[in-house]
């Protein structure tokens, strides 16, 4: 049994404003999911953008999982699994995509006057190592989002963003360095999330790039993590990514996030899944999707 292709979405939330990243990703996905006319919404963080799909008011949305510098975003996995508990119709996600990520200095001050660098946490500790060479007095202030700090900048001549070239264009905003990003290959991976019921496994091959699954283990015994991914490494499902996260719910309790590499295991999948259950106190699977990486074409 296969997952129905579902229709293209008429709109997607994201992590806004104008200008973000996310935004670059949203028309990325949306052309993949053949929806390039799909209307664009901004929110003013990951967990208003999950929550505008859960109360319906669009029909996808656009969320950044990890990032290859600053690791995994922590708000989307946590909202992720707060979906799982409870939800009649939960988050699934349809595609992901690895987007380049590219920095710019922005500013209508010359450098030496700037004393304030704004942009969101995860771009300021990709750029940390170019801030304290080139910037090392300035005070590094968090923001919402890069496009947000490109905002809050504007008319300042002390101040700074970092962001995208394209948010500079947005806010008219000169680019004083480019890119300023400590590792070339920067990338983060954006996820389209669509609600109702992923079915990760099939009874033939056919299965997607990558399934995302996470689960708590029914008690903190000796080796119960270890006899979880004995259920992969068993089937020679190759883990692509595993991450915790606290429970939220009391010290020393965690939830797992494991990525698996599926192409044409579904067979595969569904055994383990099945093997995988009993030793949960909560499995949830998110789906298998296909990904699409636009650092291939640039690294070529």
């Amino acid at each position: 049994m296969t997952q129905t292709a579902p229709l293209p979405p008429s709109s997607i939330a994201y992590l806004g404003p104008v200008g973000t990243y996310g935004e670059q990703a949203s028309r990325r996905l949306a052309a993949l999911a053949a929806a390039p006319e799909a209307e664009l919404l901004p929110q003013i963080s990951i967990r208003n953008v999950v929550l505008s799909l859960l109360a319906g008011g669009c029909g996808a949305a656009v969320v950044p999982v990890e990032n290859s510098v600053e690791g995994g975003v922590s708000t989307c996995l946590d909202v992720l699994w707060e979906s799982s508990i409870g939800q009649q119709d939960p988050l699934w996600i349809e595609r992901s995509l690895v987007l380049p990520i590219r920095h710019a200095l922005l500013s209508e001050g010359e450098l030496p006057a700037i004393s304030e660098v704004l942009s969101h946490p995860q771009a300021l500790g990709q750029c940390s190592l170019w801030l304290q060479e080139h910037l090392p007095a300035a005070l590094q202030l968090p923001t919402s989002s890069t496009a947000e700090a490109a905002r809050l900048v504007k008319g300042s001549r002390f101040r700074a963003a970092i962001a995208s070239v394209p948010a500079g264009r947005e806010h008219g905003l000169p680019v004083r360095a480019y890119p300023i990003n400590d590792q070339p290959g920067n990338c983060t991976r954006f996820l389209l999330l669509r609600r109702g019921s992923a079915l990760v496994g099939s009874g033939d091959s056919s299965c997607g790039d990558c399934t995302s699954l996470a689960f708590s283990l029914r008690g903190n015994v000796p080796g119960g993590l270890m006899q979880a991914l004995q259920v992969f490494a068993s089937r020679q499902l190759n883990m692509s990514r595993i991450e915790s996260r606290p429970s939220k719910r009391e010290l020393g309790e965690y939830v797992f996030f494991v990525d698996l590499e599926t192409a044409g295991q579904g067979p595969l999948l569904t055994e383990a899944l099945g093997a995988l259950a009993p030793l949960c106190e909560h499995l949830a699977c998110f789906g298998s999707y296909p990904i699409t990486d636009d650092t291939v074409e640039l690294c070529s």
